[in-house]
């Protein structure tokens, strides 16, 4: 293949191109404090952004990866909270057991809800998920206010999710929500600071959905 550039690509083999991606993570990553359960999700959220300090911000409840592979094998539902995080999943894996990914934000009583409590359509979606995803995996990559309000029903007994993955990025409430998320007995995986996104959240739960399918 001629790219008509002085550089030639080590492979065009998708699957040496990874192979090679988790070889140089792996060399680069250095010291540090993360279990070889947790290590897979670390690996694939460097993976997604090509940010090991990103990487090596992630915290996990000590339930996490546990809980996260139950729920995954007992068919439970993945919510997302905007379709980015919805479209990158892979789907395969999740039905593979009997679960399915849902995202509620752009439901037509969700926006007029929202319009009649003038409240944001990501707060209003996680009222609407937690009745209908009980011990399901909530995904949240995007908006601080969801995580806030999933949290704010967890702590008064509303919501009973299985996993939150609370990976919002941003620069108003994101770390904020995350030290929140951090603070409750719930499994969890977080990060520290403002970094985070869909990319990295449906790298996360990829990631769990693999080990759940090796078994």
């Amino acid at each position: 293949m001629d790219f008509r550039t002085e550089f030639r690509p080590i492979t065009v083999q998708p699957q040496q191109i990874e192979e090679k991606s988790f070889q140089i993570i792996d060399e680069e990553i250095g010291e540090h404090h993360f279990t070889k359960e947790q290590y897979p999700i670390v690996q694939r959220v460097i993976h997604a952004s090509a940010d090991f300090e990103l990487g090596k911000s992630l915290l996990f409840h000590p339930n996490a990866i546990e809980a996260g592979i139950r729920a995954i094998r007992s068919g439970k539902k993945v919510v997302a909270d905007v379709q980015m995080v919805q479209v990158g999943v892979n789907k395969t894996r999740i039905e593979k057991f009997g679960g399915s990914v849902h995202v509620y934000i752009s439901d037509s009583d969700v926006i007029e809800e929202a319009k009649r409590l003038n409240t944001t359509r990501a707060i209003v979606a996680m009222r609407k998920a937690v009745k209908e995803a009980e011990g399901g995996i909530f995904a949240i990559g995007n908006a601080p206010t969801a995580l806030l309000e999933l949290i704010r029903l967890i702590k008064e007994g509303e919501a009973r999710p299985g996993l939150v993955i609370g990976l919002p990025v941003g620069f108003v409430s994101a770390a904020e929500s995350k030290e929140e998320l951090a603070k409750l007995d719930v499994p969890f995986i977080t990060n520290v600071g403002r970094k985070g996104g869909s990319t990295v959240t449906v790298a996360a739960l990829n990631a769990l959905s693999i080990l759940a399918e090796r078994g």
